[in-house]
Parts: structure tokens; C-alpha cells; sequence
């Protein structure tokens, strides 16, 4: 019982924080309206992998070895920031070029393969979410964790990130959704891409903050 209320705990603490909005949302939801709803899928899954690959890290204590090695760590907090001021101009620059949303035989604009890599991508890009993970498992997980706790933790936390992300591009690839995101393009894209790159020069701006220390 003590071990599935631990369970319980950590998936409730990571459940909470994918719904917090962030890149990984503006992402989603772009995809979903701009393609059709096997895209956003696509990086819905993307989201939920690299969910799993952090829980993993955590559970095997390397994310604390970001944590003892600073320079490591800025170095990757810099490179995540680096990406999504990257993601966020390119979608900035794409505001005003025309776009039609799916096709009625169900064809997108772009691979389902880019979509998927797309998410995992812009979910690994942020080695914040990993001290996150590393904190609520730390905070939560017992010394002497059982395998069972071990194994079902990645499995469930993909669940959790992918489910969560497959609600939003459910939500955002309806007709309605798309036929919205047309009216608005030009705005709806620079707000996208200003959200993404303010979060990533958020990053670069902690990191500078923390070598001026």
C-alpha cells in the first residue's frame, strides 16, 4: 500500500507539471492545428518518450550529477535555450507565409516522423524538467526503492506525458480549432513564437545569472 501511494504521489506531481503551459504545449497545439490529428499524436508521443527517458535519468542519479557538475549543467541549460529561441524565430518568420490546415482525404503539411521528433526534441531540450523530475523522486522515492517502483515509474510517467499531450491535440486539430487558427495566423504564430523564445532566453538568463554568482 505504502508503495503505491508513492506511486500515486509522483505521477500526480508530474501529471501537474505537463499541464502547466510551456513550449511543449505551444508545440503540440500548433501541430494539431496546422496538420491533422495524427501529427499532434505524433508529438504527443514524442512529449511522453522524452517524459520517460528524464524519469529514467532520475532514477539511475545522473540527473545529480548535473547538479554536482554546474558547468555541465549550464552548458545544456544554454543549448535547450539556444533551441527554442531557434524554434520560436522560425515559427516568428513563418507568421505571414500562407498555410492550409489538412486536407479532407487527411494529408498533412509535413511528415509525421518530423512531428514526432518535433516533440521529443523540444522535450528534451530543457535539462530544467530533468532537475524537476529529479526533485520530485528525490522528495518522494524511498531509499531503497522496490523494482517493481523502478520499472513502472517510466511506463507511467510516458502514459501521463503522452496522454495529457494526446488531450491536447485532440482538442486543438478540430475543425473549430483550425478554422480559428486560419482567422488569426499571422498572430497566433508570433505569439507562439515569442512564448518559446522568451522561455528559452529565460534559460540562457538563469544560467548567466548563476555563473555571475
Amino acid at each position: 500500500m505504502a508503495t503505491f501511494s508513492i506511486f500515486l504521489g509522483i505521477v500526480i506531481a508530474i501529471g501537474i507539471g505537463a499541464m502547466s503551459p510551456g513550449p511543449s504545449f505551444v508545440l503540440v497545439s500548433r501541430i494539431s492545428i496546422t496538420n491533422r490529428r495524427l501529427h499532434g499524436l505524433a508529438a504527443a508521443i514524442g512529449m511522453g518518450l522524452g517524459g520517460a527517458f528524464f524519469a529514467i535519468l532520475a532514477l539511475a542519479g545522473l540527473v545529480a550529477l548535473l547538479k554536482q557538475v554546474e558547468w555541465l549543467y549550464l552548458v545544456l541549460k544554454c543549448a535547450g535555450g539556444l533551441y527554442l529561441i531557434y524554434l520560436g524565430v522560425a515559427i516568428w518568420r513563418g507568421a505571414r507565409e500562407p498555410i492550409s490546415v489538412a486536407s479532407p482525404d487527411g494529408r498533412g503539411t509535413h511528415a509525421v516522423s518530423r512531428a514526432f521528433v518535433l516533440g521529443l526534441v523540444t522535450q528534451i531540450s530543457n535539462p530544467k524538467t530533468a532537475v524537476v523530475y529529479a526533485s520530485i523522486f528525490a522528495a518522494l522515492m524511498p531509499q531503497d526503492p522496490p523494482l517493481a517502483l523502478m520499472i513502472a515509474l517510466p511506463f507511467m510517467i510516458f502514459v501521463v506525458e503522452a496522454g495529457w499531450y494526446a488531450i491536447v491535440a485532440l482538442a486543438f486539430s478540430a475543425p473549430r480549432s483550425q478554422r480559428a487558427y486560419l482567422g488569426g495566423k499571422v498572430w497566433l504564430d508570433r505569439l507562439a513564437g515569442a512564448v518559446i523564445g522568451a522561455l528559452g532566453l529565460r534559460l540562457i538568463g538563469e544560467s548567466l545569472a548563476i555563473l555571475r554568482r
